[in-house]
């Protein structure tokens, strides 16, 4: 299994994120679907194109806040739960712009899937505005979108989310995730329980002895 290490330095701050959402959130001009396709890339982990697909059915709002996104990739289907602040999000925007249960969540122009070149453009201009352009940091620049999910993918196996879960709601295995960013699962300078791993890994009595 072949897989391209992410290093961490090639990866989005939390604060770079925001500043690019809100960048975009006020620069989109017409375009009003692309900022919310583009926090659920950044804050879900979404694919693009799995967000692209999105239908407001595919929305479920529980109670207590929560809800949950069904994604579907490659023929296979997986529910990605949402957070509250997020579900308020959503709720606002299905309102506001009176999308019906079939219509896609992020539309275009007349209800057709939202365009990769609008969206693109939108990032690109969003990338320029934002991030470092010194010698140092330029080649951030032209990252595609996708930089977003894999910065969200770090953030919550850093968070110390099992990798499982994080598997899980990513639609990957957690080994192509250990392969993906081995800077998540480096353990140096973790401090270990010696003596309570000792007793954990001893032999049961009658074959110790």
């Amino acid at each position: 299994m072949s897989v391209d290490v992410m290093d961490e330095e090639w990866l989005l701050s939390a604060e770079q994120v925001r500043s690019l959402l809100k960048w975009i959130r006020g620069y989109a001009g017409a375009n009003r679907s692309v900022y919310p396709f583009t926090l659920t890339v950044a804050e879900q982990a979404m694919r693009p194109g799995e967000a692209r697909a999105l239908r407001v059915n595919d929305v479920v709002f529980s109670g207590g806040g929560g809800g949950s996104l069904t994604a579907r990739h490659n023929g296979m289907v997986r529910k990605v739960p949402l957070q509250p602040q997020f579900v308020e999000l959503l709720r606002e925007w299905i309102s506001e712009t009176g999308l019906q249960e079939d219509d896609l969540l992020f539309p275009g122009m007349r209800g057709r899937p939202l365009s990769t070149s609008v969206y693109m453009r939108i990032w690109e201009q969003a990338q320029e505005a934002i991030l470092p352009r010194d010698e140092l940091y330029s080649w951030r620049l032209g990252e595609p979108i996708t930089i977003l999910r894999e910065s969200c993918l770090a953030k919550w196996l850093k968070r110390g989310i099992s990798p499982v879960t994080v598997a899980e709601w990513a639609g990957v295995t957690p080994r192509w995730l250990s392969l993906r960013y081995p800077h998540c699962f480096r353990t140096e300078g973790a401090e270990v329980d010696w003596d309570h791993l000792t007793k954990v890994l001893a032999l049961p009595g009658s074959l110790n002895s």
